[in-house]
Parts: C-alpha cells; sequence; structure tokens
C-alpha cells in the first residue's frame, strides 16, 4: 500500500510538471508578442481565406519555451488538444516555434501529409523560416513558413534536395543505424548482384537494370553523398565491364561458367513483389500521427 501511494505520488509529481496547452485564442497564437500586429492581421486573414477555400486549419503557436517538453511530443499534444482540422478530414497543421529553445516544428494531420510531406516541411523549415529567425526576424520567417504551408497543401511549392540537404540527412542518422543498414544492403542487394552478374541471358541484365535506382540511394543516406556516388558509379561501369568484356576473356569465361552452373535463375522467376496499400486517414476531430518536421535556428 505504502508503494502504491509512492507511486501515485510519483505519477501527480509528474503530471504538474508537465507544461500545458495554451488556450486557442485565434489562429495566431502569439504568447511571447514578437510579432508585429501587422503580420498577426495578415496571417489570421491569409488563414481563415484558406480555411473558408479548403476547410484545412492551419495555426500558429509562439511560447517561450518548452520548459523540459520534448519538442515532438508537446506539439502532437497541442495540435490534438485544439483538434486542429475537420472531424471527417483530419486536415489540420501547426506551426509550433520555441523561442528560448530555439527550435520550431511544422506538425501535420493525417490528411494533409500526402501534401505537406515531411521532406516539404523540412525544406520549409530549413529554407523559409530560420533564415529569418537566426537575424531575430520572426516576423518574416513566420510570414515566409506560413505562406508556404498553403502553397504546398496547394501543390505550388517544391523541396529542392541539394547536396549539402542529403549530406545533413545523413548525419542526422545514428551510426548504428547507419551500420545495420548497410549490413542489410550488402546481404540482399549484394545476393542480387551477385545473380544478376553470372545470370545468363536477359535475366540479369534485367535484374542490373532493376538494381540501379537501389545503388543510386541507399548507399548515400548509408555512406554520404560523395562515397554513395563512387560506388554506384563501380556498380554501374564495373556490372558492364565484367559482362561485356573481362567474361568474354578465356580466364573470365572460365570463371563466368564456374560461377553461373551455380546460379538457377528459375528459383528468381519468379518476381518479387511490391505492394503499398493506401493509407486510411480515419479518426475524428482533426487527428494527428506525428508527422511534419522539427528545426532549430
Amino acid at each position: 500500500m505504502r508503494y502504491l501511494l509512492l507511486l501515485e505520488l510519483l505519477f501527480f509529481a509528474l503530471f504538474l510538471q508537465a507544461k500545458e496547452v495554451p488556450y486557442l485564442s485565434g489562429r495566431v497564437v502569439d504568447e511571447v508578442g514578437v510579432l508585429d500586429q501587422e503580420t498577426v492581421n495578415y496571417l489570421n486573414q491569409l488563414l481563415k481565406t484558406h480555411e473558408d477555400s479548403t476547410s484545412n486549419q492551419i495555426a500558429v503557436l509562439i511560447i517561450q519555451s518548452l520548459e523540459g517538453e520534448i519538442l515532438e511530443e508537446y506539439s502532437l499534444k497541442v495540435a490534438e488538444t485544439w483538434g486542429l482540422g475537420q472531424k471527417d478530414r483530419d486536415n489540420g497543421v501547426l506551426l509550433l516555434i520555441s523561442l528560448d529553445d530555439r527550435k520550431l516544428r511544422i506538425e501535420v494531420g493525417y490528411g494533409l501529409e500526402g501534401v505537406l510531406t515531411d521532406a516539404l516541411s523540412s525544406n520549409i523549415i530549413r529554407n523559409e523560416i530560420t533564415p529569418a529567425f537566426r537575424v531575430d526576424d520572426y516576423s518574416e520567417g513566420v510570414r515566409a513558413g506560413t505562406e508556404s504551408i498553403i502553397k504546398s497543401i496547394r501543390g505550388e511549392y517544391s523541396a529542392d534536395i541539394s547536396t549539402s540537404d542529403l549530406s545533413n540527412i545523413n548525419n542526422d542518422i545514428p551510426w548504428f543505424i547507419r551500420l545495420f543498414m548497410g549490413f542489410i544492403f550488402l546481404i540482399v542487394v549484394g545476393t542480387f548482384t551477385y545473380v544478376a552478374l553470372f545470370s545468363k541471358g536477359c535475366s540479369g541484365w534485367g535484374l542490373y537494370l532493376f538494381l540501379i535506382p537501389f545503388y543510386l540511394t541507399f548507399p548515400m543516406f548509408i555512406l554520404g553523398i560523395t562515397a554513395g556516388i563512387v560506388l554506384f558509379l563501380i556498380y554501374f561501369f564495373g556490372f558492364l565491364f565484367l559482362k561485356i568484356i573481362y567474361f568474354k576473356t578465356p580466364a573470365g569465361k572460365k570463371f563466368y561458367d564456374h560461377r553461373s552452373s551455380s546460379i538457377k535463375t528459375s528459383n528468381f522467376s519468379s518476381g518479387s513483389g511490391w505492394s503499398s496499400g493506401g493509407s486510411s486517414f480515419s479518426g475524428g476531430g482533426g487527428s494527428f500521427g506525428g508527422g511534419g518536421s522539427s528545426g532549430s535556428w
């Protein structure tokens, strides 16, 4: 009984420490007062017009501090508490900014994740919002970010991923995740490469073409942009060299015949099926599932 009481007190203390969700007083809730009135009026009118024409609900929240809360968890809590988006469409978006933590997040409802993707959200934060925030121009940053969110929903905004962006994505992946991805890539793609190399006829060439997208993308995220491109070029031209030139030489032909005899291409004739079921955006009251992106400045 004593331990149960202590456990209840612990949960109660944690509950008291949790940061409360502000009252939804409007489409723009600036608790800190960093936005000028002209920007607030402009954003309110912009978001109202967008909601009237699409039913999408977009809100902006600026707080002083997260007070120890995790950005993603608090953002999701605010979005769900406010119930942004229509009940049957889950089409809400929250732009949350924490000044003292210098962090921000775009939280996207289920119904808009297909148009306002994680990549687009990340691009908006990185290219439209944080440059202005770094010079303390919060009004311009919020204005540009909100306009870009609306453009993304309309399909008028594109995320141009540059070389530096890919490098940043690679740096954000923990080393043990990259190690695991590299191991899986080596086993799975390496096996298919071996089969493609020593398969006779069109099946080998077909598998070679099929593997090109995998060599073009996965190594960049695992090893980085430069090493990824090098590995892709080795595969692309190395395969051609071995197939067209080396395996035609006496030594290469002997090696090829020995290896190809162990490949039973019939085992792979069934092909590999890729299916993608459509996501069901169901739920009530503007549901959110963690879609969007976070950033800092």
